[in-house]
């Protein structure tokens, strides 16, 4: 009987601390999840405004996150700025990486060799078209 009841016991204190173990084995509700990733979608569009980062550019670089939020956080920290006259600040460090098993994944940055070539390429293509507008638009 006594051993009954010390189980009974033992489980109910169990089961009182479930939101607590779930928290430390990292187990957490959809929309506790949820929320936080609000919260922090509507931080990184504050900070990306503060910044002087464009809206699309945030985006691209937190693509994990949702993007109201980011939109959200950034509108609001444009109105204060703009309320208050607040210049905005150069970054000092540069993007973080996407948090592991992420779904969505940025594309990797172009590197210098890559964009020197793409500034190649276009500049023949620009001389040809206006080679082509001083002569009439004939070749």
């Amino acid at each position: 009987m006594n051993r009954r009841l010390l189980l009974i016991a033992a489980a109910l204190f169990s089961l009182v601390g479930c939101d607590q173990v779930n928290e430390k084995l990292g187990f957490e509700s959809p929309a506790r999840k949820e929320a936080r990733a609000e919260a922090e979608a509507r931080a990184v569009g504050s900070a990306c405004r503060h910044s002087g980062r464009a809206i699309e550019d945030c985006y691209a670089i937190y693509a994990w996150l949702p993007k109201a939020g980011v939109y959200a956080g950034w509108r609001e920290m444009d109105e204060y700025m703009r309320e208050n006259q607040i210049e905005t600040i150069v970054p000092q460090l540069p993007p973080a990486e996407p948090p592991p098993g992420t779904k969505k994944r940025r594309p990797p940055p172009a590197t210098a060799e890559a964009s020197a070539e793409a500034g190649n390429s276009a500049a023949p293509a620009a001389a040809n078209n206006n080679d082509n507008s001083r002569t009439g638009g004939m070749p």
